[in-house]
This record gives structure tokens, sequence and C-alpha cells, in this order.
């Protein structure tokens, strides 16, 4: 059987068609957020979907380090509502100042749910499996004995050494023949007689004529 696999989209209009469009359980997934430190060491889970009833900690935008209950979330906008992080309106009226999930750190669970209470429970023993799964540390080499290493040490230094001591042998260096002025003028002299003797001509080859039969034409 071949795996179907997703191709990567890169145009933005995909992707923002592909986060409005999203079905329930995909957008579930995207209001993952993070645990705090604590709370990840005491439940062996790095991160959740953020639920009503949950306590946040803003950690990005301008009410960052704002701590508080989830009252409400939005799945529609991807926005959750922390209670008292409020604004007012030109008429004075205070609404909900909403934030996106990412933005937040759970520091407190709501567990009145028992069906969060077994997701906890298979994450935790799904990150355990892992660890196991992972492949053991390779055992570190035993090192030489330092009386060993010492030996090879003093060898090498040793032989540098002698190596530095010995003088290197000098090739001899080939000499270029000197090209002297009456060379050249033998040369040009050469030359010039080449050029006035007259070339002698070769004599044609006389041609074989085919002798006639007596019969044939």
């Amino acid at each position: 059987m071949k795996l179907q696999t997703r191709n990567l989209v890169t145009k933005p209009s995909k992707q923002r068609k592909a986060l409005h469009q999203a079905p329930a359980h995909i957008r579930h997934k995207l209001f993952a957020a993070p645990l705090s430190p604590e709370l990840r060491a005491s439940r062996g889970v790095k991160s959740l979907p953020v639920r009503s009833g949950d306590t946040v900690r803003v950690v990005r935008g301008d009410h960052k380090g704002f701590e508080g209950k989830v009252t409400r979330v939005n799945l529609r906008d991807y926005r959750i509502y922390v209670e008292g992080l409020t604004r007012e309106k030109v008429d004075g009226t205070a609404i909900f100042n909403p934030v996106h999930p990412s933005k937040v750190v759970i520091t407190n669970l709501n567990l009145d749910d028992k069906w969060r209470k077994e997701i906890l429970e298979r994450k935790k023993g799904s990150r355990k499996k892992v660890k196991v799964a992972e492949k053991p540390e390779k055992p570190e080499k035993p090192e030489k004995a330092p009386s060993e290493a010492a030996e090879i040490r003093e060898e090498v230094a040793e032989k540098k050494v002698v190596a530095k001591e010995k003088p290197r042998e000098k090739k001899p260096r080939k000499r270029k023949k000197m090209i002297t002025k009456k060379k050249v003028e033998e040369k040009t002299e050469k030359k010039a007689a080449a050029e006035k003797k007259p070339r002698a001509k070769k004599a044609r080859a006389a041609r074989k004529t085919a002798k006639k039969t007596e019969g044939g034409a």
C-alpha cells in the first residue's frame, strides 16, 4: 500500500483558506498551548489544547505577564478570553480582550472532564515509550594508558628531530643553452641559402598505354 503524503502548500491564500475552513478536530489541535515548566515536570506532558477553566499566563504581546482563568473559548476565530483581561470601549463598557492560544502558557489544568485525564495518561505513556525506543548511547572507547601514550609521543618527537638534522640533498640545476649571436647569424644564413636555391623539377612519369588486342576495340 502506498502512503498518502500531503503536499506542502506555500501559497498564502491557500494557507488562510485551510486555516479558516479547517474541521473541528484540526481546530482543536491548533488550540494547543505549552505547559509551564512546573506543570510539565509533574504531568510529563509538553502541551495541551486550552479549555475553559484552565489558568493561563500571557507570555507575549501588550498584556505580557497577565495571569487568569479562561472564561470562554472561540473555536471559530481561534481566540480565548481570560478573566480580568478587559478593555473599555468609547461608551465606557468593558469587553474582553481576545488572545491567541499560542501567546499563553498553561499554569493550571482543569481536570473536571474524565476524557482529559485519559488524554494526559495516554500522552505521558507515549513519551515514555519514545524514550525507551531511543538508541542507547555508544560506550566510550577506553583511553590508552598514560605510559603508552607518552612513549608514542616521545618516538614521534625523536623522528621529527632526526628529520630536521638531516640536510636536504640539493639537486643539480639544468643549465640553459645560451643562444649566441653567431648561432642566430648561422641560422639566418642557412635559411637565405635554402630560399635562393631553385627547386629541381621532377620528371613526369610516362603514361602507360594499354595494348589493343587484335579482335577487340
